[in-house]
């Protein structure tokens, strides 16, 4: 549990925004949500009644999250953590990021879940930097374990050192990030394998069904049990060193994603939100999907919540 009466503010009750306060409320903080929306005010109590439920948090700590409509009005003065989670647009994050130095405590560690821009550029105009650190979560934030905690040059150490030792508290599975590359480390591996998914189904060597049943079944099933670096430890690096060297040079290195992609993005096919992506969608069939990847979601997190080393 938090330090008594510890608080967080979050700056943005989006999609990102609302599943970190379900965190922090499940946790047992005071959390201040600033959005300028009312429509996204309204909507954040009944959604943080039924995340901190699914942490197996009581439902009075819904009670724990207050809404204001701009920075201002955030009770800064008991704030000890900032979390940013607007929009990615980094004009914005940089307004922020100056008013939050001017209201915010000096010992008040300010964080951005930003996934796009270097936490240096976020940083580059305050004062005091020395604070400013990356917390970037994955969605849904408050099911995924995973947090990167990112250092640019100028953060503190302690600063990282705190973020690491709270979301360990809090039950995630944090990561250190000591140099601030773009894409960090979880969005990098993404990527990587989704250029070579996307362009393995570009050059008609699979269906999308093919590819996500191969991660689903395959080696990504093994990844509940260990990660990559542990699964070859048990199969043996030298196989390994063969296999790469025979593989690497076949594999797609494009500098940019396959046209197919631009066309379905160009004609608003972007996936369950339009209705249209890879595949339709109805209201009801996306629900029915969100609510089977969220139940397997719960159901791997519960695995490994038995291992000793979770967290």
């Amino acid at each position: 549990m938090p330090v008594q009466g510890s608080h967080v503010a979050i700056i943005g009750g989006g999609i990102m925004g609302g599943d970190i306060a379900i965190i922090f409320a499940a946790g047992g903080w005071n959390v201040h949500v600033m959005s300028p929306s009312q429509k996204t005010r309204d909507a954040l109590p009944a959604r943080i009644t039924a995340g901190v439920k699914k942490l197996g948090a009581p439902a009075s700590t819904a009670r724990l999250v207050t809404t204001y409509p701009d920075l201002e009005a955030l009770p800064m003065k008991e704030v000890s953590l900032v979390v940013e989670a607007a929009t990615e647009d980094l004009d914005l994050k940089h307004r922020i990021f100056a008013e939050l130095e001017r209201l915010a405590r000096p010992d008040a560690i300010l964080a951005s879940n930003t996934s796009t821009f270097p936490i240096a550029e976020i940083g580059k105009h305050l004062a005091t930097r020395s604070r400013v650190a990356g917390m970037h979560y994955f969605m849904p934030a408050h099911l995924v374990p995973l947090v990167e905690i990112i250092s640019a040059e100028f953060t503190d150490r302690k600063v990282a050192e705190r973020l690491i030792a709270l979301m360990r508290e809090l039950g995630k599975a944090p990561i250190d990030v000591v140099k601030d590359v773009p894409g960090f480390v979880g969005n990098r591996l993404q990527h990587a394998l989704m250029r070579e998914a996307l362009w393995l189904v570009a050059s008609g060597v699979t269906t999308p069904e093919g590819i996500d049943t191969a991660v689903r079944f395959g080696f990504g099933f093994r990844y509940i049990a260990c990660g990559p670096m542990m699964q070859k430890e048990l199969s043996g690096w030298d196989t390994n060193l063969f296999a790469g060297t025979s593989v690497y040079p076949h594999l797609y290195n494009e500098k940019a994603p396959p046209p197919f992609l631009k066309e379905m993005v160009s004609k608003g096919h972007v996936g369950m939100k339009a209705k249209h992506g890879l595949w339709e969608w109805t209201d009801e069939s996306a629900a029915r999907e969100k609510a089977r990847i969220e139940r397997c979601l719960q159901a791997g997190m519960e695995i490994l919540k038995s291992e000793p080393s979770a967290g």
